[in-house]
């Protein structure tokens, strides 16, 4: 059975109870939708846009990403019948973007140049009946979701939220709904009653791969190049002395001294903290580069490094570190060609068995850094059978060019048609690509955010059973972002029942077989003059705190 609608192609949307039910309730009153990746998201988007057109007024699909916007673009001109749409992104030059506001109904952007043209005046959402906010979780901070958001909710528009990896965390979510102008949330898990029976296995598998024993003595040579800087920082006060030192650490100790020195505060210790601190950040990375990335990444930071301390006005850090004789031992160490690539080794075996035993199969490779990316590209390239292709951003760095929109969307055509078979993806890749024949997902190295865990694994299992494989360097932080994420996904979905519980207390939520928004009547108009009591109580406390600050 299909969903039949006036401006929807027929035959096209399968009719999905859940789908239908969500769209009716994000119809009426603006919503967050918290939904399984591959759960179809973008139909429910799809329908609430079918229902909202046709009033004279314009719709606003926002996707954090170019390749996301042109995704979605493809998928409006897939479902519905000659939808007058455009893509807004940067490359299309602010002057023009003022007529084509004006010619079409449907307008799909990424969020700073919305942004950037609601700031300048050249557009206005006066004339907008719903605006879409693609990955919603994005909300917070200074996230050009924000700006939108907040001129949303003084129109008292209609807003669409959605997201697959909301976090556990309730008072997040909330800041993203008050954030958004949102007044409730429709959540399904895999397990709700009615999603289960569209939810496909997924194969998860961890494999760990030891560090060569050359790279085992670079790494010690780093080591102690950076308990050296942490040893001085410590003697400065900027770390607790018996505390281990993590990159977090790190970056407090920077916001510390930013923080000082913007106070007019100057002295010695000072400054020569900025520096250590500078140069224990590149060491540190120097390190998780020689543990989880491999050889040739290593050497490409090692030449970088080199190249920043040679430049013209070069800061104090590029130019100390280059005589740090730790690193520079580590460095010498790097050349010779006796250097084993477990990882690279691990993935090439991985996509070898599975176009053995399937020679029609899609497959994902997700690196974290773009050198890596290069590399895994370059040697997968030689192997027969294998036909890979690099997806990277549009930034460019050095000689390392990135990949403008058009060259990413026909990537992903290349890859969806199968002229290419192996997708060499950087993070560009983890949010709404809907490539559903993929079949199988490598993680180069895992993720210590289980948001990003969901949103790479989710790129498989949409159409049917997939496949991810995680690899990880034994004894390194690679094993501890594994189970950082692990934990951090399993206490999302155990918290995600209690979370339903707690939103409820201020906010509207949605579930299978309950009441939606459009059920709720007049009982939505009382929750939302309580929501409106508790939002003028809380900032009747902050301006009172505000008052005491100021003494």
């Amino acid at each position: 059975m299909f969903v039949e609608h006036p401006l929807l192609k027929d035959g096209y949307i399968e009719k999905r109870v859940y789908q239908v039910n969500i769209a009716r309730s994000c119809s009426k009153s603006p919503t967050l939708v918290v939904l399984p990746t591959g759960m179809g998201k973008t139909v429910v988007a799809i329908l609430v846009i079918a229902d909202r057109m046709g009033d004279g007024r314009k719709i606003l699909l926002l996707a954090p990403t170019k390749p996301l916007v042109a995704q979605h673009a493809k998928s409006l001109t897939t479902f519905m019948k000659s939808p007058n749409l455009v893509q807004f992104t940067g490359e299309v030059p602010p002057p023009s973007r003022v007529d084509l506001w004006r010619e079409h109904d449907i307008i799909v952007s990424t969020p700073q140049v919305i942004e950037n043209d609601l700031e300048s005046g050249r557009i206005d959402l006066a004339d907008v009946s719903l605006v879409i906010f693609d990955e919603a979780h994005r909300a917070v901070g200074d996230y050009a979701y924000v700006p939108i958001g907040r001129a949303c909710k003084e129109r008292k528009m209609l807003t669409l939220g959605m997201t697959a990896s909301p976090g556990s965390d309730p008072a997040k979510i909330l800041e993203v709904c008050d954030n958004l102008g949102i007044e409730g949330v429709e959540i399904r898990t895999d397990y709700d009653p009615d999603v289960v029976n569209y939810i496909h296995d997924i194969d998860v598998s961890y494999i760990g791969v030891e560090v060569p024993e050359n790279m085992k003595e670079i790494i010690a040579h780093l080591r102690k190049a950076l308990d050296k800087q942490v040893g001085q920082l410590r003697d400065y006060g900027f770390l607790e002395p018996d505390k281990p030192v993590t990159r977090r650490a790190l970056l407090d100790v920077q916001k510390e001294v930013q923080r000082r020195l913007a106070t007019g505060e100057k002295n010695y210790k000072l400054y020569r903290a900025a520096t250590l601190q500078a140069m224990a950040m590149k060491t540190d990375y120097a390190i998780e580069f020689a543990e989880s990335q491999g050889i040739d990444a290593l050497r490409e930071y090692f030449t970088r490094m080199v190249e920043e301390s040679k430049q013209k006005g070069a800061k104090r850090a590029a130019k100390q570190i280059m005589k740090s004789f730790e690193v520079l031992q580590a460095m010498g160490l790097t050349k010779g060609d006796d250097f084993d690539r477990p990882k690279l080794r691990k993935v090439i075996e991985i996509l070898t068995r599975q176009f053995r035993d399937k020679r029609d199969s899609l497959a994902i490779v997700f690196t974290h850094y773009r050198d890596t990316s290069e590399t895994v590209t370059r040697e997968l390239s030689q192997i027969g059978g294998l036909r890979p292709v690099r997806f990277v951003g549009q930034s460019s760095r050095g000689k390392d060019r990135g990949l403008k929109q058009k060259e990413q969307v026909e990537v992903i055509r290349k890859f969806e048609r199968g002229d290419c078979n192996v997708l060499v993806a950087t993070r560009v890749a983890e949010e709404g690509l809907d490539i559903p024949s993929t079949d199988l997902v490598i993680f180069y190295e895992p993720v210590p955010s289980e948001i990003r865990m969901i949103q790479r694994r989710g790129r498989t299992g949409r159409k049917r059973p997939g496949k991810v494989v995680v690899l990880g360097s034994k004894a390194t932080r690679d094993e501890w972002y594994h189970l950082s994420a692990k934990r951090k996904e399993q206490r999302m979905h155990r918290e995600l029942e209690i979370l339903r519980q707690e939103l409820k207390q201020n906010i509207f939520v949605g579930e299978p077989g309950q009441e939606t928004f459009a059920d709720a009547g007049d009982r939505i108009g009382g929750l939302r003059r309580r929501l409106e009591r508790k939002k003028e109580k809380r900032t009747a406390e902050d301006g009172k705190q505000a008052s005491l600050s100021d003494y």
